[in-house]
């Protein structure tokens, strides 16, 4: 192999590297963010629907605000939150994957809540009544009322890892766009279209509609009873 046969394959190599370490870090940071979106929003949805909350119209009110709220705006409170005259500045996680996961589950939270609770009270009124006749604990009809759900659960679920896998402005605010450090898929498209590479931006897109399209078939596999 001479020379000129060498520095392409390096190149070639070097390109595959960076690829896959982007497709990994998107993969983790909005899997991750939506690990805390969910952790956090199917408790607090079941909340909203199965109990007299004090204030109830207020939460939804501001749940359903959230969930039509800009990324770009969320990026720029969280950017504000973390500089170093922010209130979290100390973190020291501007421009970094934490950053990034913090903007996206700000962006899925209230999608997941809204959704969560939306799929809970359209079942029948009767079914938390015979669950509570047959002696269910309250832990109990909350899980059995989810699982009656499930459908609308998942596409809370979908929903929410379509909005922060495919969301450029927050990520891009929070994270800076770092070569090696905070890249992700959406980031480098965006970066490739603005250069002219137009056939590396295509295939990025390619991948992310590819990886999109698993992770929800998987999903819905999952959610399917067995």
């Amino acid at each position: 192999m001479n020379r000129a046969e060498l520095l392409t394959f390096h190149v070639l190599r070097s390109g595959m590297e960076a690829f896959f370490s982007i497709t990994l870090l998107s993969l983790s940071v909005s899997g991750l963010a939506l690990l805390i979106a969910s952790g956090l929003g199917f408790p607090l949805g079941a909340w909203l629907a199965l109990y007299p909350v004090p204030a109830k119209r207020l939460w939804e009110l501001l749940v359903f605000t959230g969930m039509g709220l800009p990324p770009v705006v969320v990026g720029l409170a969280v950017y504000l939150l973390l500089s170093r005259s922010g209130p979290l500045g100390g973190l020291g996680w501007l421009f970094t994957p934490p950053a990034m996961i913090t903007a996206q589950v700000i962006i899925a939270l209230p999608m997941v809540i809204g959704l969560t609770q939306s799929a809970i009270e359209s079942l029948d009124p009767n079914l938390r009544l015979q669950l509570r006749a047959l002696g269910a604990s309250p832990p109990q009809i909350v899980m059995t009322l989810m699982i009656e759900a499930r459908g609308g659960i998942l596409a809370a679920i979908i929903a929410a890892f379509g909005s922060i896998i495919s969301e450029v402005g927050a990520v891009m605010l929070v994270g800076g766009n770092i070569e090696g450090q905070t890249r992700v898929l959406t980031t480098a498209i965006v970066l490739e279209t603005r250069q002219g590479n137009f056939e590396l931006a295509l295939a990025l897109g390619a991948v992310l509609l590819s990886l999109t399209f698993l992770i929800n078939f998987g999903l819905t596999k999952l959610s399917q009873p067995r």
